[in-house]
């Protein structure tokens, strides 16, 4: 599956000497625990969706109900992304990350004490909230280590990560829930998450590259600081969070229903599901990886971000969006597994872009408070997508009717959210407007 929305590149608008010699040891170090916080990220997220057959024979609890405790993770991850990134200048990145994890260890202990629907939906909840802000802190605290114009590859590593956690994830937990139970896969990631804490502790301090300080001077140009509500109304916002609402919809769905989907509708077996979940993360990566060499090709040959970014994004979800609403009506095992594969891998090209246009428009200053914003809005559909296909599923004549319904809703969604990407777009125009200098931040490598 392709990873959540997270933070971007930097734009280059904004730039001062460090304060101290870099350490690239450690900024590499740092690095390395950051891909790594990611890959425990997306194995948190992954568990109840693995887990969604035995946990719904075990509790005897509907479709519907399954979605409202899936969906309770989207509860407060919008609000909690949103007011970490307005606090991100005032806190400590070693100290966010930290909390977050520790945070991830506790949410995992209340389905251990007791199983039961309010105990999943507590620590599903709470797992939002240290969630919420992980993806776009994560990449704050590593911009600090890193100055603009050699973040690609770092950038890229960390948004790889999420795809490296579900590719990893998705067969090792599987084995855990199968050999010894669901419960052992929760226990396994509570005690991983705070083994990842304790050693960020010593090792996860602020580096010198922080562009996020109170605004000062730099040089003889101050830093510029815009109104939120100018920043958010341009296109290029509108658009780049509309690619990450297409995209977020089709994740929710990956990560809730897409493995009970393979096991009742198509009849694959635990496995067979971790294996085919995990090809889904091995295409999200590759496109993620090869998101750099395009862009940087694009770039060369005179291309405006308009279409090397804008559009790809968009015509990104596009794509994924006419898969999903394909697969649900072929015949063959084969085929039906390749849509899949395009309809939920496709969307990884949207989660760096998204992003990459925003910062075109955003003063460095404000990156944070806006990135948080443009998570809060563009993963609102983790809230919804989820019970909305459990109510359909119980409520049609038959489960793969549901199914098919929630796919086509899911479908209409991308496209329009796509469509709007495309058009909205235009990162250079939009950047003269509000008086930014309009070149470009650094791709992912």
């Amino acid at each position: 599956m392709a990873p959540q929305p997270s933070a971007p590149p930097a734009d280059r608008s904004a730039r001062r000497p460090a304060a101290r010699p870099p350490d690239h040891r450690r900024a590499w170090l740092v690095t390395a625990m950051i891909v790594t916080f990611m890959v425990i990220n997306f194995a948190d997220k992954s568990v109840l969706g693995l887990a969604a057959v035995p946990i719904m024979d075990e509790l005897d609890i509907s479709n519907s109900t399954y979605g409202l405790v899936s969906s309770s993770f989207s509860l407060l991850f919008s609000l909690s992304g949103l007011v970490v990134g307005f606090f991100s200048s005032r806190i400590s990145s070693r100290t966010m990350l930290f909390v977050m994890a520790l945070l991830w260890a506790v949410a995992q202990l209340p389905v251990l004490a007791v199983a039961a629907v309010p105990t999943l939906i507590a620590g599903r909840v709470l797992l939002g909230v240290a969630e919420g802000p992980a993806a776009s802190m994560s990449m704050h605290a590593l911009y600090k280590w890193f100055p603009p114009e050699r973040r690609g590859l770092p950038s890229a590593l960390q948004i790889g990560g999420a795809a490296i956690g579900t590719l990893v994830s998705a067969p090792v937990l599987t084995w855990l829930i199968t050999d010894f139970g669901w419960r052992s896969a929760y226990a396994v990631l509570a005690v991983v998450s705070l083994l990842w804490a304790l050693v960020w502790w010593r090792t996860g301090h602020d580096g010198p590259f922080d562009e996020t300080r109170p605004p000062r001077a730099v040089g003889s140009r101050p830093v510029q600081h815009l109104p939120y509500r100018r920043l958010l109304r341009t296109g290029t916002m509108v658009g780049s969070v509309a690619s990450a609402f297409g995209a977020a919809w089709a994740l929710a769905l990956a990560h809730a229903w897409l493995p009970a989907y393979l096991r009742t509708q198509l009849n694959l077996g635990p496995q067979a599901v971790a294996t085919a979940i995990s090809a889904i993360s091995a295409l999200s990566l590759v496109l993620l990886l090869t998101v750099s060499p395009l862009m940087d090709a694009l770039t060369a040959r005179g291309v405006s971000s308009r279409w090397s970014s804008g559009a790809t994004q968009g015509a990104s979800v596009c794509v994924a969006g006419c898969a999903m609403a394909a697969f649900p009506f072929t015949d063959g095992v084969v085929i039906r597994l390749l849509l899949i594969g395009v309809a939920f891998g496709t969307v990884a090209v949207a989660i760096p872009l998204h992003y990459v246009t925003a910062a075109e428009v955003v003063p460095a200053a404000q990156r944070g408070a806006v990135f948080g914003i443009v998570a809060a809005t563009g993963t609102l559909p983790g809230l919804i997508a989820p019970f909305v296909t459990g109510h359909l599923i119980d409520a049609a004549d038959t489960a793969s009717a549901g199914y098919a319904t929630a796919f086509l809703i899911a479908a209409a969604v991308m496209l329009l959210a796509g469509a709007s990407a495309i058009t909205a777009i235009r990162p250079e125009q939009d950047a003269r407007r509000l008086g930014l200098h309009t070149e470009r931040a650094p791709s992912p490598r």
